[in-house]
Protein backbone atom coordinates (compact mmCIF):
# COMPACT_ATOMS: atom_id res chain seq x y z
CA UNK A 1 0.00 0.00 0.00
CA UNK A 2 1.50 3.38 -0.91
CA UNK A 3 2.49 5.76 1.62
CA UNK A 4 3.05 9.26 0.97
CA UNK A 5 5.73 10.95 3.13
CA UNK A 6 7.89 14.38 2.97
CA UNK A 7 11.39 14.06 2.01
CA UNK A 8 14.59 15.14 1.09
CA UNK A 9 15.86 13.51 -2.19
CA UNK A 10 19.01 11.99 -0.33
CA UNK A 11 16.29 10.38 2.36
CA UNK A 12 14.58 9.33 -0.68
CA UNK A 13 17.38 7.11 -2.09
CA UNK A 14 17.89 5.60 1.47
CA UNK A 15 14.01 4.74 1.99
CA UNK A 16 13.69 3.32 -1.76
CA UNK A 17 17.06 1.10 -0.55
CA UNK A 18 15.18 -0.44 2.38
CA UNK A 19 11.90 -0.51 0.93
CA UNK A 20 13.02 -2.67 -2.54
CA UNK A 21 15.20 -5.40 -0.50
CA UNK A 22 18.38 -3.90 -0.57
CA UNK A 23 20.41 -6.53 0.93
CA UNK A 24 23.86 -4.22 1.82
CA UNK A 25 24.96 -0.62 1.71
CA UNK A 26 28.62 0.50 2.23
CA UNK A 27 29.57 4.11 2.31
CA UNK A 28 31.46 7.15 3.66
CA UNK A 29 29.59 10.51 4.60
CA UNK A 30 30.24 13.63 2.33
CA UNK A 31 28.79 16.55 1.72
CA UNK A 32 25.97 16.84 -0.21
CA UNK A 33 24.76 13.36 0.30
CA UNK A 34 25.86 12.37 3.91
CA UNK A 35 21.97 12.14 5.06
CA UNK A 36 21.83 9.09 2.99
CA UNK A 37 23.90 7.46 5.41
CA UNK A 38 22.16 9.18 8.18
CA UNK A 39 18.82 7.91 7.43
CA UNK A 40 19.73 4.60 7.34
CA UNK A 41 21.37 4.64 10.69
CA UNK A 42 18.43 6.12 12.01
CA UNK A 43 15.48 3.71 10.67
CA UNK A 44 17.94 0.74 11.32
CA UNK A 45 17.12 -1.46 8.65
CA UNK A 46 18.41 -4.47 9.77
CA UNK A 47 15.39 -4.59 12.15
CA UNK A 48 13.15 -4.14 9.23
CA UNK A 49 14.51 -6.23 6.86
CA UNK A 50 17.84 -7.28 7.71
CA UNK A 51 19.33 -4.93 5.86
CA UNK A 52 23.10 -4.43 6.98
CA UNK A 53 23.96 -0.76 6.30
CA UNK A 54 27.95 0.05 7.62
CA UNK A 55 30.17 3.08 7.12
CA UNK A 56 33.20 1.88 5.28
CA UNK A 57 36.52 3.19 6.32
CA UNK A 58 36.65 5.32 3.16
CA UNK A 59 35.22 5.39 -0.46
CA UNK A 60 38.17 2.90 -1.53
CA UNK A 61 36.55 0.44 1.41
CA UNK A 62 33.49 1.10 0.26
CA UNK A 63 33.17 0.16 -3.22
CA UNK A 64 35.33 -2.97 -3.09
CA UNK A 65 32.65 -4.01 -0.67
CA UNK A 66 30.22 -3.87 -3.18
CA UNK A 67 32.37 -5.80 -4.99
CA UNK A 68 32.00 -8.70 -2.53
CA UNK A 69 28.25 -8.53 -2.06
CA UNK A 70 27.71 -8.38 -5.82
CA UNK A 71 29.23 -11.08 -6.24
CA UNK A 72 27.12 -13.51 -3.99
CA UNK A 73 24.21 -12.06 -5.78
CA UNK A 74 23.30 -9.44 -3.51
CA UNK A 75 21.69 -6.15 -3.57
CA UNK A 76 24.09 -3.83 -2.57
CA UNK A 77 25.01 -0.03 -2.95
CA UNK A 78 27.28 2.69 -2.10
CA UNK A 79 26.65 6.59 -2.41
CA UNK A 80 29.00 9.24 -2.45
CA UNK A 81 29.79 12.81 -4.29
CA UNK A 82 32.30 13.57 -6.89
CA UNK A 83 35.61 13.17 -4.66
CA UNK A 84 34.34 10.30 -3.27
CA UNK A 85 33.38 8.76 -6.54
CA UNK A 86 36.85 9.46 -8.13
CA UNK A 87 37.87 7.50 -5.64
CA UNK A 88 35.43 4.81 -6.29
CA UNK A 89 36.59 4.64 -10.39
CA UNK A 90 38.75 1.63 -10.30
CA UNK A 91 36.82 -0.02 -8.56
CA UNK A 92 34.15 0.62 -10.76
CA UNK A 93 36.22 -0.78 -13.42
CA UNK A 94 36.75 -3.92 -11.74
CA UNK A 95 32.90 -4.06 -11.10
CA UNK A 96 32.56 -3.81 -14.48
CA UNK A 97 35.11 -5.90 -15.71
CA UNK A 98 33.71 -8.73 -13.73
CA UNK A 99 29.81 -8.24 -14.84
CA UNK A 100 28.67 -7.83 -11.61
CA UNK A 101 25.33 -5.82 -10.60
CA UNK A 102 26.09 -3.41 -8.16
CA UNK A 103 24.23 0.25 -7.51
CA UNK A 104 26.09 3.75 -7.08
CA UNK A 105 24.41 7.00 -6.88
CA UNK A 106 26.42 9.96 -6.95
CA UNK A 107 25.27 13.41 -5.47
CA UNK A 108 27.11 16.00 -7.35
CA UNK A 109 29.21 18.66 -6.22
CA UNK A 110 30.81 21.67 -7.80
CA UNK A 111 34.82 21.19 -8.99
CA UNK A 112 37.30 20.15 -9.52
CA UNK A 113 39.13 19.14 -6.76
CA UNK A 114 37.62 19.43 -3.39
CA UNK A 115 35.52 22.41 -5.27
CA UNK A 116 32.34 23.59 -3.15
CA UNK A 117 29.43 21.87 -1.23
CA UNK A 118 27.13 23.70 -3.70
CA UNK A 119 25.79 21.37 -6.76
CA UNK A 120 27.19 20.87 -9.74
CA UNK A 121 26.44 18.64 -13.05
CA UNK A 122 30.26 18.65 -13.83
CA UNK A 123 30.65 14.76 -13.25
CA UNK A 124 28.71 13.86 -16.50
CA UNK A 125 32.14 13.11 -18.50
CA UNK A 126 33.11 10.85 -15.46
CA UNK A 127 29.66 8.99 -15.56
CA UNK A 128 29.27 8.13 -19.15
CA UNK A 129 32.26 8.29 -20.74
CA UNK A 130 33.81 5.94 -17.76
CA UNK A 131 35.79 7.52 -15.14
CA UNK A 132 37.65 4.07 -14.86
CA UNK A 133 39.97 2.66 -16.98
CA UNK A 134 38.98 0.23 -20.18
CA UNK A 135 36.01 0.14 -22.32
CA UNK A 136 32.89 -0.65 -20.04
CA UNK A 137 30.17 1.55 -19.58
CA UNK A 138 27.89 2.20 -16.77
CA UNK A 139 23.74 2.50 -16.89
CA UNK A 140 23.17 5.65 -15.89
CA UNK A 141 20.38 7.26 -14.45
CA UNK A 142 19.28 11.14 -14.12
CA UNK A 143 16.47 11.70 -11.35
CA UNK A 144 14.64 15.31 -12.08
CA UNK A 145 12.57 14.71 -8.52
CA UNK A 146 12.28 13.00 -5.08
CA UNK A 147 10.16 10.67 -6.36
CA UNK A 148 12.81 9.74 -9.20
CA UNK A 149 15.65 9.53 -6.08
CA UNK A 150 12.75 7.10 -4.61
CA UNK A 151 11.81 4.91 -7.91
CA UNK A 152 15.09 5.07 -9.72
CA UNK A 153 16.64 2.58 -6.61
CA UNK A 154 14.33 -0.31 -7.29
CA UNK A 155 14.71 0.21 -11.26
CA UNK A 156 18.88 0.78 -10.53
CA UNK A 157 18.61 -2.92 -9.01
CA UNK A 158 16.09 -4.08 -11.96
CA UNK A 159 18.77 -2.76 -14.61
CA UNK A 160 21.94 -4.40 -12.75
CA UNK A 161 20.78 -7.56 -12.86
CA UNK A 162 19.04 -7.85 -15.92
CA UNK A 163 22.78 -6.79 -17.26
CA UNK A 164 25.06 -7.63 -14.49
CA UNK A 165 26.07 -4.13 -14.56
CA UNK A 166 26.60 -1.31 -12.18
CA UNK A 167 24.45 1.58 -12.43
CA UNK A 168 24.81 4.72 -11.59
CA UNK A 169 22.70 7.54 -10.16
CA UNK A 170 23.23 10.55 -10.91
CA UNK A 171 21.87 13.44 -8.76
CA UNK A 172 22.97 16.55 -8.04
CA UNK A 173 22.72 18.39 -4.84
CA UNK A 174 19.93 20.39 -5.42
CA UNK A 175 17.70 16.80 -5.80
CA UNK A 176 19.60 15.60 -2.97
CA UNK A 177 18.43 18.21 -0.42
CA UNK A 178 15.56 19.70 -2.02
CA UNK A 179 12.16 18.38 0.00
CA UNK A 180 9.23 16.71 -1.86
CA UNK A 181 6.15 14.38 -1.47
CA UNK A 182 7.08 11.52 -2.18
CA UNK A 183 4.91 7.97 -2.84
CA UNK A 184 7.03 4.79 -0.83
CA UNK A 185 5.48 1.24 -0.88
CA UNK A 186 5.70 -1.87 1.04
CA UNK A 187 8.75 -3.36 2.26
CA UNK A 188 9.88 -5.98 -0.25
CA UNK A 189 11.97 -9.29 1.27
CA UNK A 190 14.97 -9.44 0.58
CA UNK A 191 16.17 -12.94 -1.59
CA UNK A 192 16.67 -15.82 0.05
CA UNK A 193 19.82 -17.16 -0.48
CA UNK A 194 18.23 -20.31 -2.52
CA UNK A 195 16.40 -17.53 -5.16
CA UNK A 196 19.81 -16.19 -5.42
CA UNK A 197 21.66 -19.52 -6.04
CA UNK A 198 18.68 -21.16 -8.73
CA UNK A 199 18.29 -17.65 -10.87
CA UNK A 200 21.87 -16.02 -11.12
CA UNK A 201 23.88 -18.88 -11.89
CA UNK A 202 26.69 -16.92 -12.15
CA UNK A 203 26.97 -15.90 -8.38
CA UNK A 204 29.95 -17.17 -6.00
CA UNK A 205 27.08 -18.91 -3.73
CA UNK A 206 29.07 -22.07 -2.94
CA UNK A 207 29.85 -25.10 -5.72
CA UNK A 208 26.73 -27.40 -5.82
CA UNK A 209 27.08 -30.78 -7.14
CA UNK A 210 25.31 -29.55 -10.24
CA UNK A 211 28.14 -26.99 -11.25
CA UNK A 212 31.54 -25.93 -11.61
CA UNK A 213 33.21 -23.46 -9.22
CA UNK A 214 32.40 -19.73 -9.75
CA UNK A 215 35.22 -17.67 -10.24
CA UNK A 216 34.44 -14.38 -10.53
CA UNK A 217 37.42 -11.90 -11.81
CA UNK A 218 37.75 -8.69 -14.07
CA UNK A 219 41.42 -10.18 -14.28
CA UNK A 220 42.27 -12.14 -17.78
CA UNK A 221 45.81 -12.78 -18.88
CA UNK A 222 45.46 -14.11 -22.38
CA UNK A 223 44.61 -11.60 -24.61
CA UNK A 224 43.04 -13.64 -26.83
CA UNK A 225 40.71 -14.46 -23.40
CA UNK A 226 40.39 -10.73 -22.58
CA UNK A 227 39.15 -9.73 -26.56
CA UNK A 228 36.21 -12.33 -26.01
CA UNK A 229 35.96 -10.66 -22.69
CA UNK A 230 35.37 -7.48 -24.29
CA UNK A 231 33.30 -8.50 -27.12
CA UNK A 232 31.11 -10.17 -24.93
CA UNK A 233 30.76 -6.81 -23.26
CA UNK A 234 30.43 -4.73 -26.16
CA UNK A 235 27.11 -6.95 -27.61
CA UNK A 236 25.67 -6.35 -23.84
CA UNK A 237 25.75 -2.86 -24.09
CA UNK A 238 24.38 -2.36 -27.68
CA UNK A 239 21.50 -4.91 -26.19
CA UNK A 240 21.36 -2.40 -23.69
CA UNK A 241 21.29 0.82 -25.68
CA UNK A 242 18.25 -0.68 -28.06
CA UNK A 243 16.07 -1.76 -24.68
CA UNK A 244 16.95 0.76 -22.90
CA UNK A 245 16.70 4.43 -23.23
CA UNK A 246 14.43 6.14 -21.21
CA UNK A 247 13.47 9.92 -22.21
CA UNK A 248 10.57 12.71 -21.88
CA UNK A 249 9.97 15.40 -24.60
CA UNK A 250 7.71 18.32 -23.23
CA UNK A 251 6.09 20.68 -25.94
CA UNK A 252 8.35 19.60 -28.64
CA UNK A 253 5.83 19.01 -31.44
CA UNK A 254 5.83 22.71 -32.99
CA UNK A 255 8.63 23.86 -31.23
CA UNK A 256 11.40 26.09 -32.98
CA UNK A 257 13.89 25.94 -30.45
CA UNK A 258 15.06 22.91 -27.94
CA UNK A 259 16.52 22.82 -24.81
CA UNK A 260 18.53 19.06 -23.66
CA UNK A 261 18.60 18.92 -20.31
CA UNK A 262 18.75 16.54 -17.35
CA UNK A 263 18.19 16.29 -13.24
CA UNK A 264 17.63 19.81 -12.19
CA UNK A 265 18.50 22.01 -15.32
CA UNK A 266 15.50 19.92 -16.78
CA UNK A 267 13.24 21.72 -14.06
CA UNK A 268 14.32 24.95 -14.57
CA UNK A 269 14.04 25.01 -18.03
CA UNK A 270 10.60 23.93 -17.63
CA UNK A 271 10.32 27.48 -16.57
CA UNK A 272 11.99 28.27 -19.42
CA UNK A 273 9.07 27.14 -21.74
CA UNK A 274 6.65 28.88 -19.81
CA UNK A 275 8.33 32.29 -20.00
CA UNK A 276 9.46 31.88 -23.75
CA UNK A 277 5.74 31.03 -25.12
CA UNK A 278 4.75 33.90 -23.02
CA UNK A 279 6.66 35.38 -25.17
CA UNK A 280 5.50 33.91 -28.09
CA UNK A 281 8.74 32.10 -28.40
CA UNK A 282 8.03 28.36 -29.42
CA UNK A 283 10.58 26.16 -27.17
CA UNK A 284 10.32 22.35 -26.24
CA UNK A 285 12.43 20.49 -24.08
CA UNK A 286 14.57 17.11 -24.28
CA UNK A 287 14.77 15.56 -20.68
CA UNK A 288 17.51 12.40 -21.08
CA UNK A 289 16.36 9.77 -18.11
CA UNK A 290 19.12 7.57 -19.08
CA UNK A 291 22.27 9.82 -19.86
CA UNK A 292 23.61 5.90 -20.45
CA UNK A 293 22.29 4.98 -22.99
CA UNK A 294 21.70 8.05 -24.76
CA UNK A 295 18.52 9.20 -26.34
CA UNK A 296 20.47 10.14 -29.52
CA UNK A 297 17.74 9.07 -31.35
CA UNK A 298 14.90 11.54 -30.65
CA UNK A 299 17.42 13.98 -30.18
CA UNK A 300 18.00 13.47 -33.82
CA UNK A 301 14.34 13.42 -34.84
CA UNK A 302 13.19 16.41 -32.99
CA UNK A 303 16.68 18.19 -32.83
CA UNK A 304 17.23 18.31 -37.26
CA UNK A 305 13.65 20.18 -37.41
CA UNK A 306 14.22 22.55 -34.76
CA UNK A 307 16.31 26.16 -35.80
CA UNK A 308 18.71 25.67 -32.82
CA UNK A 309 19.53 23.45 -29.68
CA UNK A 310 20.82 25.30 -26.33
CA UNK A 311 22.61 22.38 -23.79
CA UNK A 312 21.84 23.09 -20.76
CA UNK A 313 24.05 22.04 -17.66
CA UNK A 314 25.43 23.41 -14.72
CA UNK A 315 29.27 22.37 -15.70
CA UNK A 316 31.32 23.72 -19.13
CA UNK A 317 29.59 21.87 -21.69
CA UNK A 318 29.90 18.38 -21.26
CA UNK A 319 26.40 16.76 -22.46
CA UNK A 320 26.57 18.92 -25.36
CA UNK A 321 29.07 17.18 -27.32
CA UNK A 322 26.79 13.63 -27.11
CA UNK A 323 24.03 16.03 -28.38
CA UNK A 324 26.31 17.64 -31.05
CA UNK A 325 26.92 13.98 -32.40
CA UNK A 326 23.27 13.27 -32.27
CA UNK A 327 22.00 15.58 -34.79
CA UNK A 328 25.35 14.93 -36.60
CA UNK A 329 26.00 18.61 -36.36
CA UNK A 330 23.25 19.40 -38.72
CA UNK A 331 22.04 22.22 -36.81
CA UNK A 332 23.62 24.67 -34.47
CA UNK A 333 24.11 23.80 -30.91
CA UNK A 334 24.99 26.22 -28.38
CA UNK A 335 25.69 25.66 -24.40
CA UNK A 336 24.54 27.61 -21.40
CA UNK A 337 25.86 26.40 -17.78
CA UNK A 338 26.47 28.25 -14.64
CA UNK A 339 30.12 27.33 -12.53
CA UNK A 340 30.75 26.70 -9.09
CA UNK A 341 27.44 25.64 -7.54
CA UNK A 342 25.76 28.43 -9.22
CA UNK A 343 22.54 27.59 -10.19
CA UNK A 344 21.24 29.05 -13.35
CA UNK A 345 17.52 31.04 -13.10
CA UNK A 346 14.80 30.39 -15.73
CA UNK A 347 15.26 34.22 -17.45
CA UNK A 348 19.13 33.67 -17.38
CA UNK A 349 18.51 30.55 -19.88
CA UNK A 350 15.59 32.60 -21.50
CA UNK A 351 18.27 35.37 -22.49
CA UNK A 352 20.54 32.52 -23.63
CA UNK A 353 18.26 31.44 -25.85
CA UNK A 354 17.47 34.99 -27.35
CA UNK A 355 21.09 35.52 -28.20
CA UNK A 356 21.36 32.06 -29.77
Amino acid sequence: MKELRLMKGNEAIAEGAIRCGCDGYFGYPITPQSEILEHLMAEKPYEKTGMVVLQAESEVASINMVYGGGAVGKKVMTTSSSPGVSLMQEGLSYIAGAEIPALCVNVVRGGPGLGTIQPSQADYFQTVKGGGHGDYRLITLAPASVQEMYDFVELGFDLAFKYRNPVMILSDGIIGQVMEKVEVGDYKPRWTDEYIAETFPWAATGKPKKRDHNIVTSLQLESAKQEKVNLRLQAKYKECEANEVRYETIQCEDADYILVAYGSSARICQKVLQLAREEGIKVGLIRPITLWPFPKQIIHDIGIKAKGILSVEMNAGQMIEDVMLAVECKVPVKHYGRFGGIVPTPSEILQALKNF
